[in-house]
């Protein structure tokens, strides 16, 4: 890698830990929601529902197209943070 290359590269990651930075900040507000809406459900076998993944999953697709973005790169993401938070929900449910 030539010194030029090694400087593009410096700042590419740099604007890639900016936007990550981003990320965090939505993540964290998602976490509220969530957060919220686990409140809400009163018997375990509501944290998942797969109708709602379906959903979320062909939006996501529809989304990633309209945007050109590579869907498999989003379905992977969403799918990822759809288990994290569900496995969030199972270890913070509260019998009510």
């Amino acid at each position: 890698m030539s010194p030029k290359e090694r400087k593009q590269l410096k700042i590419l990651r740099k604007k890639l830990d900016i936007l990550d930075n981003s990320f965090i900040k939505l993540l964290k507000k998602r976490s509220r929601l969530v957060s919220q809406v686990l409140k809400l459900k009163k018997h375990r076998s509501q944290i998942v529902d797969k109708k709602r993944i379906s959903v979320i999953l062909k939006n996501i697709k529809r989304k990633s197209v309209n945007n050109n973005i590579d869907p498999k790169i989003s379905k992977r993401i969403w799918k990822n943070m759809i288990a994290a938070f569900i496995d969030y929900e199972r270890r913070n449910f509260k019998s009510k």
